[in-house]
């Protein structure tokens, strides 16, 4: 039997290639997971994920599909696979980032967190159990357990507080799926979450509560919330040094290219965020030599392909002139042509980069794209 995660190579320093396997597909590692919130990466269609942009793994929301369609329909669509017609791996977060995000209408208990939907103001409950249920009944390959994630700044006490019950609903999400089978025949797998917002002590603690409870993954959450960048290396490192190395990393919510690079150079094995389809959203263009404003006067005249060094058709098929003309006429072919250059710079990025540190030269590789990936066009 396949081992769910495998390495193949460690660079010379922490950065690690390798393969997560998965009842959907196996997974090359390091990998960038784009983010379909409401089962649906934002203006992208699934055959254009899979076949173009060459995803290898999406991520849906536990607390939208919850609001929206709901469990009932999810269910009885055969599980979040089927109703989007997605067949390869599915990961999703536990809805704790969400609740997190409604500081203003939550109430939070040990049991869990009472809150309003941000849909139609209705009254919703997670708890650790809850977040298990629905995860199991979206169907997703690997979930995460309930956490409560921390703001950034946060205080000492808080952030120790917040942790301590972050690992106590850890160990009720544990127990809810020893008691409950997988769903729709495929295996589940469930990733705990270090928090302890940017102290050094707390983030050790937590890494070794998580890695006591022997999963087969672990996720760092609670950064990339406000904190500067050089905190969220720095916790990074710190917590890598503690989790189990022969387990996959994924670290929650990140991030712009440079911050990817410079993460998986400190171990980290899976990443996501919605920075390539809401820049893309927004006329930003991520790419090997900076990050492109379409909407600048510059590309008015510009015929040349949209990106020369771009894997997708849209790079090729498109000239910048064009996409310039279509942001700025606010077609909506302009969000989803660059939402497609995007998500497939991001997973050209990480193949790259898993070349890189098969071959043996990663850091040296990382440190000479990392001015040019940073410069503003």
């Amino acid at each position: 039997m396949q081992p769910f995660f495998q390495i193949n190579k460690i660079s010379e320093g922490k950065a690690r290639a390798g393969i997560l396997t998965t009842d959907h597909g196996q997974i090359q590692t390091p990998m960038f997971m784009p983010v379909g919130t409401v089962a649906s990466v934002k203006t992208v269609h699934q055959r254009e994920l899979k076949d173009d942009i060459k995803a290898q793994i999406i991520l849906g929301n536990t607390y939208h599909l919850l609001l929206r369609p709901g469990m009932d329909i999810m269910t009885r669509a055969g599980g979040l696979h089927k109703f989007m017609n997605w067949e390869l791996p599915i990961l999703t977060d536990s809805g704790g980032y969400q609740v997190f995000s409604l500081a203003a209408s939550r109430k939070m208990t040990e049991e869990g967190v009472k809150f309003k939907s941000h849909i139609d103001g209705s009254v919703q409950f997670i708890s650790p159990e809850k977040s298990m249920e629905i995860q199991r009944q979206i169907g997703a390959d690997i979930f995460m357990a309930f956490d409560e994630c921390t703001p950034y700044p946060c205080e000492y006490n808080q952030a120790k507080t917040s942790m301590e019950l972050t690992h106590r609903w850890l160990k009720r999400c544990i127990d809810w799926c020893a008691e409950n089978p997988e769903m729709y025949g495929h295996q589940q797998h469930l990733f705990p979450i270090v928090q302890g917002s940017t102290y050094a002590d707390l983030r050790k603690i937590s890494a070794e509560v998580i890695s006591e409870s022997n999963a087969v993954g672990n996720a760092i959450g609670g950064l990339s919330v406000g904190e500067p960048e050089d905190e969220m290396y720095r916790i990074t490192d710190i917590v890598t040094d503690v989790l189990p190395k022969e387990k996959p990393r994924y670290l929650m919510g990140v991030g712009t290219p440079w911050n990817i690079l410079e993460s998986i150079g400190l171990g980290i094995d899976m990443m996501d965020c919605v920075m390539p389809t809401r820049n893309a959203r927004n006329a930003m263009l991520f790419t090997w030599n900076g990050v492109m404003n379409m909407k600048n006067q510059k590309w008015k005249d510009d015929f040349s392909p949209l990106d020369e060094f771009g894997t997708s058709y849209v790079d090729r098929e498109y000239s910048k002139a064009y996409v310039r003309h279509l942001f700025v006429s606010k077609e909506y072919l302009a969000k989803q042509i660059a939402s497609i250059h995007n998500l497939a710079f991001y997973l050209d990025l990480v193949r790259v980069a898993r070349e890189h540190i098969l071959a043996g030269d990663f850091y040296q590789w990382k440190d000479s794209v990392m001015p040019a990936l940073r410069q503003r066009l």
